[in-house]
């Protein structure tokens, strides 16, 4: 994998869109190949007998995400490591209502599996959007469709399809979270890449919730589209996936408050141009503050590379395949 090493970030050396493997002995593969084939039905069958019956059926909220951790159980996801940034242990319970993620609020969250829209999905419930590079305007999807954006092929720019923005979505769903997956693409979870300005549509006193989601083993990303069956191999034969997901506190789109987009101290253009985007110098420092916060959640450092560097990526990958 060195020959991508143009995939690197110059700045840390980190490379975001390489696949994560662990090597395994002989014995082992074999112990996980079993595990594998007495999983695939049990959990096809799961599968398909959610999206297709019970998930379109007006059935409560809470049978919905106990649905969904059953389909989660399945491939050996059983602990979950949830905590909020600054807060102890055990005291979840005792803050308040606006230090976690509520109705009418927004969840930004970096992006690296299928299993994160899952995740997402049992715990909150919110209204899934597509994100698209330099575009303040996002795209409503489904969960399933949230998860098929995993493995989807790379955006680089918004698509000949209906679009909304996070602040029209919201006044339409005064009762719903919203997720956004800021990045616009996946990741192996080793970096924060640039994020897209569509949460500088939000008004001031809407809450914004960093939401970090790392896995333990981390081969379960998919940073490459299109490969199902390998994402499936190593969901389904490992004995155990665990997930830690840490949230920070909320933030708000100080941007929001200057007229047209444009700071009062007559500053002109920022440092965006990653994004694709004129944003004025507030509207980047919202952005520094959530791309901070996921990469502080996460234990990582924000890079510069975007989703045309992944889509050259991607580009090469396939090439020496050839």
């Amino acid at each position: 994998m060195e020959k991508y090493s143009q995939f690197r970030d110059r700045a840390t050396g980190i490379a975001p869109f390489l696949p994560v493997t662990t090597p395994v002995s002989a014995l082992a593969f074999v112990w996980h190949t079993f595990i594998f084939l007495f999983r695939l039905p049990f959990f096809f069958t799961y599968a398909l007998s959610y999206f297709i019956f019970l998930h379109l059926l007006p059935i409560p909220v809470v049978v919905r995400k106990v649905a969904l951790w059953g389909l989660m159980a399945i491939p050996g996801i059983w602990w979950v490591d949830l905590q909020l940034d600054g807060v102890k242990r055990g005291h979840l319970a005792e803050q308040p209502r606006d230090r976690f993620p509520h109705s009418g609020s927004v969840i930004v969250a970096n992006f690296t599996s299928p299993v994160d829209a899952i995740y997402l999905a049992a715990i909150f419930d919110p209204i899934f959007t597509v994100s698209y590079p330099g575009s303040r305007q996002v795209r409503r999807v489904g969960l399933l469709g949230a998860i098929a954006q995993a493995l989807a092929p790379v955006n680089t720019a918004p698509p000949n399809a209906k679009l909304t923005d996070l602040k029209q979505l919201l006044e339409a769903n005064p009762n719903r979270i919203i997720a956004v997956f800021p990045e616009c693409g996946t990741t192996n979870g080793k970096a924060i890449l640039p994020l897209c300005p569509n949460v500088l549509e939000l008004p001031a006193d809407i809450h914004i919730f960093p939401v970090s989601i790392r896995y333990a083993p981390s081969d379960v990303t998919t940073p490459v589209p299109g490969l199902w069956l390998k994402f499936l191999w190593t969901l389904l034969s490992r004995p155990t996936t665990c997930i830690r997901v840490r949230v920070a506190e909320g933030q708000v789109n100080t941007s929001a408050a200057l007229t047209n987009g444009v700071s009062t101290n007559g500053e002109l253009k920022d440092r965006s141009a990653a994004n694709g985007a004129e944003i004025g110098p507030e509207g980047q420092r919202v952005l520094d503050r959530i791309g901070e916060a996921l990469a502080r959640l996460s234990r990582v450092k924000r890079v510069g590379l975007t989703m045309k560097d992944k889509q050259a990526f991607v580009t090469a990958l396939k090439a020496k395949k050839a």
